[in-house]
């Protein structure tokens, strides 16, 4: 009969929960501007990244609750999270397609603007993980790795927005939204995959 591990919330190191509370909240009050600003302009790039924006909220909720489970139900967890991380691509190929149904450009101030401010806010995040990122294995590699592919993304859509003054096209908005898309598929294989690991191996 297999026996869960015992918890870990003794070996955590100190200041995880409190950090990744705090990461909750910084995404969860820039996910609130960021869809607005998307709502208000018809961004497709923009409304992908505030979807982003609640999904880290959420993995970092679930973090901080799930830190004193034993390492099978952290791992059982973990493969939860490589879905929701998939969450926020199924919206956005929904907003892409009717984007590309009527392609109108979105102006590109509020775009590079809102853009530049998501940069700090998850370049803020991933420095905050990153020295837990070898701890607590699936859970944290999650938020870590949403926190870092979320800069990459925010770089994408300031460039998208000079783009879109340049062109006066939808193309770059639209063309970046699906990149965040393939980079948040990328994180979920990721993650899904350590955290299968770590079940075997919670596993007599």
């Amino acid at each position: 009969m297999a026996v869960d591990g015992p918890p870990n919330s003794a070996t955590a190191p100190p200041g995880l929960r409190r950090t990744v509370g705090l990461v909750a909240l910084l995404n969860l009050g820039y996910f609130g501007v960021e869809f607005a600003v998307a709502a208000a302009i018809g961004s497709v790039s923009l409304f992908a990244d505030s979807i982003d924006f609640l999904e880290d909220t959420s993995i970092n909720l679930l973090i901080f609750a799930a830190l004193g489970w034993s390492a099978r139900r952290r791992a059982r967890v973990g493969m939860a999270l490589a879905g929701i991380i998939l969450v926020p691509g199924l919206a956005t190929l929904w907003t892409a397609w009717q984007k590309f149904m009527l392609p109108v450009a979105p102006r590109p101030v509020p775009l590079s603007l809102a853009g530049a401010g998501a940069l700090v806010v998850n370049m803020s995040c991933a420095l905050l993980l990153a020295r837990f990122r070898s701890h607590a294995g699936s859970l944290t590699r999650a938020a870590f790795l949403s926190a870092r592919n979320d800069v990459l993304a925010n770089v994408a859509i300031i460039g998208a927005g000079a783009l879109t003054a340049y062109l006066a096209s939808a193309w770059p908005d639209l063309i970046v939204g699906l990149g965040i898309l393939a980079i948040n598929a990328g994180a979920a294989r990721e993650v899904f995959e350590a955290a299968r690991e770590e079940h075997r191996a919670a596993v007599p």
